[in-house]
């Protein structure tokens, strides 16, 4: 038995790297679960596992267990809605790279990804990029943004990978860590990292001209080694996210600003809507609460409470 990382997951073949640094493609035996929940991938890149040579001429070998995660980022499976697709494991931190423009900025999103890292208690860095596009409105734009969430606790950066806008500051951020980098289509992502270590040789393609958005350019996660330190775990662009393994008060309680505020609720499972004496509401009125997030917060909470509980739990 020997001990690798997974460093890239090509659907029902995994990529492990050996202690020596050599890779093995490794296949799993049998089901692995994730707290009760189904998964459509079972093993993660950034997993450590113990695997087996299955035979030394074929050159594979058999996952044969997964040690505890520290951590994971998990959404809602593309394929099947009822599932959840882990995206990492075992992260230090994790970025959304978004752009105002080229396509056109979808600000939920970046709410709804951090629906995934929060529970988690990862550190996200939210990376607003082409920022060479911009227009002055634009910038206004980002600038109400870096305010929204640098006060709340999140990291933001302006880069441009045409201009070499950020890419410092980026890689001090990277350095020495373990990164998930996600985003949404078209933002580009690839274009970026190829920015951040020239080489890394990822493929980048362009918006589409029919349809404005980003077409999929990583079809699967993979970990790429930094040379100036560090990891990064790069997972395909992301078009939508949706909440199958939520309830209500798991929002409530991972938008951090209105979780701390609502400690001054009257009700202990307010949800912050019509209820009397809500805190949350104070904080709206007085402007220590953003609107935005406020209103990003009732979409998805609503949609949550909307999936049937059986639909939720449907045997698949």
């Amino acid at each position: 038995m020997e001990k690798g990382t997974v460093i890239k997951s090509t659907g029902s073949w995994y990529q492990v790297q050996r202690e020596d640094g050599s890779t093995l493609p490794c296949r799993i035996l049998g089901k692995f679960k994730l707290a009760g929940m189904k998964l459509t991938n079972p093993v993660a890149v950034g997993d450590q596992v113990d695997f087996e040579v299955e035979a030394e001429e074929e050159e594979t070998g058999t996952i044969k267990k997964i040690h505890p995660r520290k951590n994971y980022v998990a959404r809602r499976s593309p394929r099947n809605r009822h599932n959840l697709h882990l995206m990492a494991s075992n992260v230090d931190q994790a970025i959304i790279i978004m752009t105002i423009v080229a396509p056109n900025l979808k600000q939920g999103f970046i709410d709804r990804f951090l629906l995934l890292t929060e529970p988690q208690n990862i550190p996200t860095y939210i990376v607003f990029n082409k920022a060479d596009l911009y227009s002055e409105a634009d910038m206004e734009v980002y600038g109400v943004l870096k305010e929204i969430y640098e006060k709340i606790g999140y990291g933001i950066l302006l880069t441009s990978a045409l201009e070499n806008t950020g890419i410092d500051e980026l890689r001090t951020v990277l350095k020495d860590k373990y990164t998930l980098i996600s985003g949404q289509s078209g933002v580009g992502k690839s274009t970026l990292i190829n920015a951040v270590q020239p080489g890394m040789g990822l493929r980048t393609e362009e918006i589409s001209d029919y349809s404005g958005k980003g077409q999929h350019t990583t079809t699967f996660a993979e970990m790429f080694t930094l040379n100036f330190g560090g990891f990064i775990i790069d997972s395909p662009g992301i078009k939508m996210l949706g909440f199958n393994d939520l309830e209500p008060m798991d929002v409530t309680h991972n938008f951090r600003e209105i979780f701390k505020v609502s400690a001054g609720c009257k009700y202990s499972n307010c949800t912050h809507r019509n209820e009397p004496k809500c805190a949350v509401k104070d904080a709206i009125e007085d402007g220590s609460i953003s609107e935005l997030r406020y209103l990003n917060y009732i979409t998805i909470i609503e949609e949550v409470e909307d999936q049937n509980y059986w639909e939720r739990n449907k045997e698949m």
